[in-house]
């Protein structure tokens, strides 16, 4: 058994195939989720787990080297806006519609049970050295 660190057997696991350039969407409850990518629904009810808990897990294990995130989340979410500006400096914004488009092109999805709106981003895996 696990010490530490993600302990859901699914998303640690699909953490582990991941390769550098390969993308990770983080997704609210309602984000409608791509057909391709393998998905991992940690939901549970509205709010459980949420966008930032889910976020905090994957980048104590994931390098990551970049960010995209919904510009509409600058209206309609501080506090996810907040998050990701705190972590991602040079987070890239796009439309909502964009970052639907190109979450078909991502490796993982992880949808939260997030349930304000906007709290979505879409990483982009680095390597460790």
């Amino acid at each position: 058994m696990k010490r530490a660190g993600i302990l859901n057997r699914h998303l640690s696991g699909a953490l582990a195939e991941l390769g550098h350039g390969d993308g990770v969407l983080v997704c609210d409850a309602g984000m409608p989720i791509p057909d391709g990518p393998r998905v991992v629904d940690l939901a549970f009810r509205a709010g459980v787990p949420s966008f930032a808990e889910v976020v905090e897990g994957l980048l104590a294990e994931l390098v990551v080297e970049g960010a995209t995130a919904a510009s509409e989340v600058r209206e309609a979410n501080a506090a996810a806006s907040d998050l990701l500006d705190g972590h991602f400096p040079e987070l890239r914004l796009v439309s909502h519609e964009k970052l639907k488009e190109l979450s078909a092109g991502a490796r993982l999805v992880v949808r939260t049970g997030e349930a304000r709106p906007y709290a979505n981003v879409l990483l982009r895996c680095g390597v460790f050295f």
